[in-house]
């Protein structure tokens, strides 16, 4: 089994490794693409995520009908293709025209997904967490390696490397990665309105968005503020994204462990969002690199502390046989936030400053925390596991009963833990002696 999670997981931190990997530099070098100018430069970063805003959805409801493995086949057959026009691109307009077609290969709900399906909700956060320190590990390595290739072998480089790891993971997606599992709703399945209307799902999308936002403005900033205005070595520019992912990789693990395992997932979130409202008030009030550098740091913390947590958090709220559609969604809202924040980044940064930049992000991360405080706790959601089939129709009206699917040749009821007991539950279904 943990073969196949990490398999997935390498697949999924791949498919963020292709937008990681220009975040620290691609301000800076796409300057010397033909055409170019910031605001471009800005599309061209946010482009790959407006695609994926608009492909993640579809590639979530064909998963959820006609299977996980071909469908994510087919997504990365396509960034296989935008990422070679990228890689030989020497013009502003076409890198835009590649990074749209890298974007449309939208796979990261499926995976996720799938991961979903190979897990039980009691061990899902171990596996997100798994998928989390993988997409944590590409993003240390991104930021790492990133300056170093551009400034030695040039963009192109990079796009390069994005191709050869994408097509390493359709051998792994038909060589180790087992069949699709089977999963049949027993319950009524929510249409695509109530799905984006629910409460709890919404903010997680509310919450998705916004972290990829302030990740991506983030990004376009620091290159172009410390080496521009505060005269930082650009040569140097690795040593401040390792120095920050050794704190988020500490801030990883940390939230990983408090909030799968113990139940604190909600306060994590919580505590993430007071980080990035830190770090922003650092970049807004700095007039030095090492204030500047220090606001980095704190928001590495805070981005590292939501991504072991966000994705499964998101699964729990899911119908079991409509997860690829929620957490189509789910991401779409996080790319969307990434399109925004390149898009914004370079506007306002070229026509007011990182002090008006930095003071919106800090208000709106004070409603963000307020609906934060709102969320259903999802380490309330328990679920009992049956060998056979019992009349589950019983359960359909009672308080607390959430849903009921057929997993393979067992069945699964879930429930919310604070309105009904299993003891309840298994008198409801006539389950005698514990015989389930």
């Amino acid at each position: 089994m943990y073969k196949t999670i990490l398999s997935l997981s390498f697949i999924v931190a791949t498919r963020f490794f292709g937008l990681f990997i220009v975040l620290p530099i691609f301000g800076l070098y796409a300057s010397n693409l033909e055409h170019s100018t910031t605001i471009l430069a800005g599309v061209a970063i946010g482009i790959y995520a407006l695609m994926q805003v608009i492909f993640q959805i579809p590639f979530g409801l064909i998963s959820d009908k006609f299977g996980r493995k071909n469908t994510m086949a087919f997504g990365l057959i396509i960034f296989i293709i935008g990422s070679l026009i990228c890689g030989f691109s020497n013009d502003i307009y076409l890198m835009i025209l590649g990074r749209a077609i890298q974007g449309s290969g939208a796979i990261g709900a499926v995976g996720i997904a799938m991961i979903s399906d190979f897990t039980k909700e009691e061990d899902r956060g171990k596996a997100m967490a798994i998928m989390g320190i993988m997409i944590g590990l590409s993003f240390a390595l991104s930021m790492a390696i990133s300056p170093i290739l551009a400034n030695k072998f040039g963009l192109g480089m990079l796009f390069h490397i994005s191709t050869i790891l994408s097509v390493l993971c359709i051998f792994l997606l038909y060589m180790v990665v087992p069949k699709d599992i089977k999963i049949k709703s027993l319950s009524q399945n929510l249409s695509l309105k109530e799905i984006i209307s629910d409460k709890d799902l919404a903010i997680m999308n509310l919450t998705n968005f916004l972290q990829k936002m302030f990740m991506t403005m983030a990004f376009f900033i620091t290159p172009i503020v410390l080496v521009r205005a505060l005269k930082f070595n650009e040569d140097s520019l690795w040593i401040v994204y390792v120095l920050a992912m050794i704190f988020g990789l500490i801030a990883m693990g940390l939230a990983g462990f408090l909030g799968e395992k113990k139940g604190f997932a909600k306060n994590i979130l919580i505590f993430g969002v007071l980080f990035f409202m830190v770090s922003y008030l650092f970049f807004a009030i700095s007039s030095n690199q090492y204030a500047f550098i220090t606001g980095v740091i704190l928001f590495f913390i805070g981005f590292n502390m939501h991504e072991p947590i966000m994705q499964s958090v998101a699964s729990k709220f899911a119908k079991a046989s409509q997860k690829g559609t929620v957490l189509g969604i789910f991401n779409s809202a996080g790319y969307f936030g990434s399109f925004i924040g390149g898009l914004l980044g370079g506007i306002m940064l070229e026509n007011l400053g990182v002090k008006e930049l930095s003071s919106a992000v800090f208000i709106i991360s004070i409603i963000w925390l307020l609906l934060l405080i709102t969320l259903t706790n999802p380490n309330i959601f328990k679920n009992i596991y049956f060998e056979k089939e019992f009349d589950f129709s019983r359960l359909i009206d009672v308080k607390g009963f959430i849903e009921c699917y057929k997993k393979n040749s067992g069945f699964v009821v879930k429930y919310n833990s604070k309105l009904i007991k299993e003891d309840k539950i298994l008198d409801i279904l006539g389950v005698k002696d514990g015989k389930i």
